[in-house]
């Protein structure tokens, strides 16, 4: 078994405990892999070993590997995404989780509609409000759901987030909380074509309590991988 492969199963464990603890089943999380800066060698075994979603923060990172293992895992683009590169993501991209202003939103919809395709996305929440965080302000949330909506090549699926840096994994549930609540208030207003079913949300430091506050998709790097270079 591989170093990769048992971080994999501790991770797994983890996730399980943290579910059950929040009256959840470990099939409500989803494990996503980021591979930032991650060499093919390390990838391939956490394929091998059963990850089914990897994460991305650069499109032309993320092609060439695509492109390496191809479409029998999700990719998923959690990175800062620039307009001009909307076209390329819709190329290989299954979800994009950093879809933060309604500019980005209606050019990720004409180039999914120009590939003949309907692309899932999550809107970025700046739930702390950090002005070095991108997203958008949780107040300004609901607003942007309905308009991002409106647009016919794209599902809104959840919402994302990053809560403050923290030595201390329980000093971000309050920001985990949050999203969920806001969340959950979005989801009261069932605006059509929204589903609202996913929170990405935690990462290394804190995904147990992420977890806990109904983390959907949970975003994994260096637990898996170790620490880059």
């Amino acid at each position: 078994m591989s170093t990769v492969e048992k971080n994999i199963t501790t991770v797994r464990e983890i996730i399980a405990e943290r579910a059950l603890k929040s009256g959840r089943q470990a099939s409500d999380v989803r494990l996503m892999a980021v591979t930032k800066q991650v060499d093919d060698e390390r990838i391939l075994d956490a394929v091998k070993a059963g990850i089914r979603i990897i994460g991305e923060n650069y499109i032309q990172e993320g092609k060439r590997k695509y492109d390496l293992i191809g479409p029998r895992v999700e990719w998923h683009m959690i990175g800062h995404l620039q307009k001009n590169k909307a076209k390329y993501a819709v190329q290989f991209v299954d979800m994009i989780h950093s879809v933060d202003r309604f500019d980005l939103a209606k050019e990720i919809d004409r180039r999914a509609a120009a590939a003949d395709r309907t692309m899932k996305i999550l809107i970025e929440v700046n739930i702390s409000g950090e002005q070095s965080k991108s997203g958008v302000a949780a107040e300004a949330t609901l607003e942007l759901v309905r308009r991002v909506s409106s647009l016919p090549a794209l599902s809104i699926q959840g919402l994302m987030t990053m809560p403050p840096w923290s030595s201390d994994p329980e000093d971000a549930r309050p920001y985990f909380r949050s999203l969920r609540l806001l969340r959950d208030r979005i989801s009261e207003e069932e605006i059509p074509g929204v589903e609202m079913r996913e929170l990405s949300m935690g990462m290394t430091d804190d995904y147990p309590v992420a977890v806990e506050e109904g983390a959907t998709i949970v975003r994994i790097g260096r637990a898996i991988f170790g620490s880059r270079a």
